[in-house]
């Protein structure tokens, strides 16, 4: 009796196409044969795209200058050597990061009027947007942590943040952001795709990748989303408690100037926070039905460019000590001329 292989010796699919099998085989196959992915593309003229760019680059260029003058700042003037300006200096690190992750490919793009980015491209923008992100998140919490002790307790304030816990804190918010990253970007790479290439986003940001599986493996992803965004809303609900016997103890302080001077250190940590947790929270938890191309990139250019452009002037417009050391840096730096 002769067998299948041998009456058709050139037959290719080891399974007959009816079963479930042979789905799997072609959605892998269809996975490992994207090479690059396709960005979301602003459409219109020409005209536009060149408009785009430069609006990007104009706010690439401010983030960099804002993030880089503080970080100077702090570095050179040792007055600014405490637990609050180093946890500020780790966030100014993490903006920087976090917009050269996304921004300088898309500007790119809208340049020389393409929309391609590799598949090993895609992957390390998803790692290091996670990795930022949840970064800052952690730093976030400990930033209001810091504030606080320092209100709160401020007699025990050296020896609960001494520089040792705050090297710690700051590398245990680092490390969080790195193992997350990793987990995500290892899961999500690892999943079948076969609805294309187009990544409706400006960059590559996973629950948009996550349209392009075609496997039931992407609910693995998509409760890790889930699990990640419990540990975010508990990350803010600590931020909340430590704010409301922030503003508790300050509503007791008689000096009307020493009021002033808390608030007008916890009210730009608190606006950083609102404005990050708050589209973070929208752009992975919105239903399906409200999501559309044009309020996707809304909301992306909202928690990922905006806080990076933002955060240095919101914490130096208030922040005296940081503003009088600067000035005395750009001062030297033209007397030294």
């Amino acid at each position: 009796m002769m067998t299948v292989r041998e009456v058709c010796p050139n037959l290719s699919l080891p399974f007959p196409p009816w079963t479930g099998l042979h789905g799997q085989r072609q959605q892998m196959a269809n996975s490992s044969s994207i090479t690059h992915f396709l960005l979301l593309p602003f459409p219109g003229t020409r005209q536009l795209q060149l408009l785009h760019f430069c609006l990007f680059l104009a706010i690439y260029l401010a983030a960099l200058l804002g993030n880089s003058l503080i970080i100077t700042t702090i570095a050179w003037d040792h007055h600014l050597h405490t637990p609050m300006y180093f946890f500020l200096l780790n966030l100014a690190l993490l903006d920087l990061g976090a917009i050269s992750t996304t921004v300088p490919k898309s500007m790119a793009n809208s340049l020389w009027d393409t929309r391609d980015i590799s598949y090993a491209g895609c992957a390390v923008q998803v790692f290091f947007v996670f990795f930022l992100l949840t970064a800052e998140v952690s730093l976030l919490t400990t930033m209001s942590y810091d504030r606080y002790v320092a209100i709160c307790r401020p007699l025990h304030y050296e020896t609960l943040l001494g520089s040792r816990v705050c090297a710690h804190l700051a590398a245990a918010a680092w490390a969080c952001g790195f193992l997350y990253a990793l987990l995500h970007t290892a899961n999500t790479f690892s999943l079948p795709l076969c609805k294309g290439n187009a990544v409706n986003q400006f960059f590559c940001e996973i629950p948009q990748i996550l349209k392009l599986s075609c496997s039931t493996s992407y609910l693995r992803e998509l409760w890790l989303i889930v699990a990640s965004v419990c540990l975010v809303f508990v990350c803010f609900v600590l931020i909340v408690v430590s704010y409301v016997q922030i503003f508790r103890a300050v509503l007791r302080i008689p000096s009307q100037q020493g009021r002033h001077k808390a608030f007008a250190t916890c009210l730009p940590h608190l606006a950083v926070v609102s404005l990050l947790l708050s589209t973070g929270f929208f752009a992975y938890l919105k239903p399906s039905s409200i999501s559309s191309p044009s309020l996707d990139l809304v909301v992306s250019v909202l928690y990922s460019v905006v806080p990076p452009a933002v955060n240095p002037l919101i914490y130096s417009l208030r922040n005296q000590d940081l503003k009088a050391a600067l000035s005395k840096l750009i001062n030297g730096c033209f007397q030294k001329q």
